[in-house]
């Protein structure tokens, strides 16, 4: 039987073969998404600080097996979880039963739930999607629409040069075996003017941009000022 996949130009179904292969290990904090759950409060702490989440209406973009959305549930809001990929949102709303949080988990692609819900969000998280996507100018614009104007939009991605190569995929899968390889395509990262240029398009103003840092051995993520190779950006909608 072939993937689910919603109807959408912009979903790689490759893209989409690799994580529902590795769905049923998605809440292992030793497997292959480590990673994630190290860098989870991280991200959290951040989207708070400048959002703060308590009572906000809040969508997860490319959600996973809910890490994120279980996190910002925590915190007081009120959030829906989307992915393309049914698999793994089995696996999301198998812990969500576990975790008694509230969470709406929708196999859903980001530009329909914008075309059926725009403007309906205060919130927009899309973490480590843009790269996976096969036109992420369409997913940027689809993340603007789903936010209310004066709402706050965050994207984690990677940037694209040498340093960026070495770190996020040499090292990553094929040094240290962090993740899965091929789990990223270099062609496919993202540098910050890039993302700064398609969010104006779409009515984004870009607020900040923080690099991330991840430590493998003892699983301490840090913010900082180097974006050289991952990065946080948070955006409100303008217009």
């Amino acid at each position: 039987m072939g993937l689910k996949v919603p109807e959408s130009t912009n979903v790689d179904a490759r893209e989409l073969a690799k994580f529902e292969a590795l769905a049923d290990r998605w809440w292992d904090p030793t497997g292959e998404f480590k990673a994630l759950h190290d860098l989870n409060p991280v991200r959290v702490d951040f989207i708070d600080a400048r959002a703060p989440l308590r009572a906000r209406r809040v969508v997860d973009v490319g959600c996973g097996g809910g890490i994120l959305s279980e996190a910002m549930a925590h915190r007081g809001a009120r959030v829906t979880g989307i992915d393309a990929a049914a698999n793994v949102l089995e696996v999301a709303r198998r812990h969500q039963a576990d975790s008694s949080l509230e969470v709406d988990y929708v196999h859903v692609t980001t530009e329909e739930l914008a075309r059926r819900e725009s403007g309906s969000y205060d919130t927009v998280a899309c973490m480590e999607l843009l790269e996976h996507v096969p036109d992420p100018v369409s997913l940027v614009r689809a993340c603007a629409s789903l936010t209310r104007v004066g709402g706050d939009v965050f994207f984690s991605t990677i940037n694209r040069n040498p340093k960026a190569w070495a770190y996020a995929v040499l090292g990553a899968e094929y040094v240290l075996g962090l993740i899965p390889k091929g789990t990223h395509d270099y062609q496919n990262f993202i540098r910050p003017s890039e993302l700064a240029g398609w969010a104006r398009q779409a009515g984004l103003e870009l607020k900040e941009l923080k690099g991330m840092t991840y430590n493998p051995l003892t699983g301490e993520a840090r913010l900082g000022s180097n974006v050289q190779v991952n990065y946080l950006a948070w955006l409100t909608r303008s217009r």
